[in-house]
Formats: C-alpha cells, sequence, structure tokens
C-alpha cells in the first residue's frame, strides 16, 4: 500500500500536518494528541490527523479556485449541482422519524 501523499508530493509527517493545517491552535492540538498517544493508538491518531490536514488543504485550493473564478468575473457555482430540494426531504425524512 502506497503512502498517502501531502500537496507537496510527499509522503505525510508531523511537520507537514502541522503546516497543512495552517492554524497554531490546531497544530498544537494535534500535537497534543500525537505526544499523548498510547504506541497501539498512534496510527490512528496520525491518520485522522492526516485526513483533516487533507480536507483543510483541499478546502483551502477550492477556496483559492473560487476567489480566482470571481476575480475574472466568472461564477464560480454555475456548475455545481443544486441539491436544496434533496436536502430539504432528507431533513423532513429525518424529523418525521423523531416526532413519534
Amino acid at each position: 500500500m502506497e503512502d498517502p501523499m501531502s500537496s507537496t508530493g510527499q509522503p505525510w509527517t508531523i511537520e507537514t500536518i502541522c503546516e497543512a493545517l495552517g492554524n497554531p491552535t490546531l497544530s498544537k492540538r494535534f500535537l497534543g494528541e500525537i505526544n499523548k498517544a498510547p504506541a497501539h493508538r498512534l496510527l490512528a491518531v496520525f491518520a485522522r490527523w492526516e485526513r483533516i490536514a487533507t480536507d483543510t488543504v483541499t478546502a483551502v485550493e477550492r477556496g483559492r479556485e473560487i476567489a480566482a473564478a470571481e476575480a475574472r468575473g466568472e461564477d464560480p457555482t454555475a456548475d455545481w449541482p443544486d441539491i436544496t430540494d434533496r436536502v430539504r426531504m432528507e431533513a423532513q425524512r429525518i424529523g418525521s422519524r423523531n416526532v413519534a
């Protein structure tokens, strides 16, 4: 199995996760969890924060793409599907389960 890669194309490390989080408070929380994790939990803690870092990098990149599109006068949401009705139906379905 290949190692997941960071946005730099390198395997994730504690250092690259801290950098990707982009927030000193989150980095401190990550370091605290990784430092306090028992040996048998280290990989799980690392994997969870790796996912958080990946999601953060993806969101930042998407935000930059949206900003660039807006700067060019484009509507970055033009190709986004409208799922409003689906979300409402799901909310009604969930709400009706809790009524009984």
